[in-house]
């Protein structure tokens, strides 16, 4: 069965480090090489610790797959033995159906589910098993996250054991003749045996490690499968037809009707007395407002009509600080203006300055050119005068 195909790691695991050591003069008597060996041993015990945390997960992944196949050979039992009845009945309230404590967490939220989308007349509509027991359920089980990263980590070990055997070979190689040069090959070669020994059991482990855990993936993934097709034949809860769905909002849509017609009729009744109650109580509000307040709204007037005078004293004064300010901006502007003409004059001055300057120091450098030439000439001149 595919599900036990990791016991081959093992068996491969224990032939690789039989022959590592073999390798390695440990069983033949040769000598060994320690720093060799441990090396070696390090490597090959990292490996076997990777292959100890999988195994875990495996396990458990196993234990799940055995209780999915032992609960749809029961499923498919009792009901030919119910001739062919949906056995929900019987599993809508057992919370001992499954073994495997993860997968009797997920069909309890299944049932909880089932039970909070029944309708009136107690049947429960579409719900599926696998929306709670399904492929992710199982990669979790089965650590996905830890060994889809297995195989790329083994490989990254068989690489960093060939580039450790080579720096230790190169590192003791030394020589500058022939004769030196043979009496370190020695060295080099056992670094390069290290290198090439990591790197093919790194690789070999890697490869073997994928397979199994494809394998291993592809048969659990394929009993859930089995197992959802079991359920969804024998146990699946039946949905409510279009028709009785139908029917049961009719009745309920009407005895909301009802409900909602009668309480119009009792609110109705009652907003006739509290309207009329209030006109009342307004009524004699507003009486009493206008004896108690009569004086007081005169003066509140007269201050109404002081506010709006000054009010439009303000708006006078607001007027003639906007023309100010619009005053104050031509002149910024024409400030800003006289500024911009100002740095324009100042950079066409700063341009002549420049080519003045470029000017005299052509002349200077002609001048120089024209001094030295002379002096040559000097030179010269003098020499023919001294022989």
């Amino acid at each position: 069965m595919k599900s036990r195909l990791y016991y081959v790691l093992y068996f491969l695991y224990v032939i690789v480090v039989a022959f590592v050591l073999y390798l390695n003069g440990v069983f033949t008597g040769e000598e060994i090489s320690v720093v060799n060996l441990s090396i070696n041993v390090g490597f090959l015990l990292v490996i076997g610790i990777l292959f100890i945390i999988s195994s875990v997960s495996f396990g458990r992944l196993n234990r799940i797959i055995y209780d999915l196949e032992d609960v749809a050979i029961r499923l498919q039992k009792e009901y030919k033995e119910a001739g062919g009845k949906n056995l929900w009945g019987n599993y809508k309230d057992n919370d001992k159906v499954f073994e495997e404590k993860v997968l009797q967490e997920a069909f309890n939220k299944y049932r909880l589910r089932v039970r909070g989308t029944k309708t009136r007349k107690s049947a429960a509509s579409s719900c599926d098993l696998g929306e709670y027991i399904n492929e992710d359920l199982l990669d979790r089980a089965g650590m996905n996250f830890y060994n889809s990263g297995v195989s790329g980590t083994l490989t990254g070990l068989g690489i960093l054991g060939t580039f450790l055997g080579l720096s230790m070979g190169m590192g003791a190689f030394s020589g500058d003749d022939i004769f030196s040069i043979s009496d370190n090959v020695g060295s080099l070669l056992s670094g390069m045996k290290v290198a090439f020994h990591t790197s093919v059991y790194g690789i070999f482990f890697s490869l073997v490690f994928n397979v199994v855990y494809r394998s291993i993936m592809s048969d659990a993934y394929e009993t859930l499968g089995e197992f959802l097709d079991v359920f969804r034949q024998t146990a699946q809860p039946i949905a409510l037809k279009e028709d009785e769905n139908a029917a049961t909002m009719l009745v309920y849509q009407a005895g909301m009707a009802n409900s909602l017609k009668q309480m119009l009729e009792l609110l109705k009744g009652n907003a006739m007395e509290q309207t009329a109650g209030v006109e009342r109580i307004v009524d004699k509000f507003t009486v009493q407002m206008q004896k108690a307040l009569d004086t007081d709204f005169q003066k509140l007037g007269n201050v109404l009509k002081s506010a709006g005078e000054s009010q439009a004293a303000s708006a006078v004064s607001a007027a003639e600080m906007v023309e100010a300010v619009t005053a104050l901006v031509e002149v910024n502007r024409s400030v800003q203006e006289a500024l911009a003409n100002v740095m324009e004059r100042q950079e066409v001055f700063a341009g002549e300055l420049m080519e003045q300057k470029k000017m005299l120091a052509d002349a200077c450098s002609d001048m120089s050119d024209e001094i030295s030439s002379q002096i040559y000439t000097f030179e010269q001149m003098r020499n023919l005068y001294e022989k």
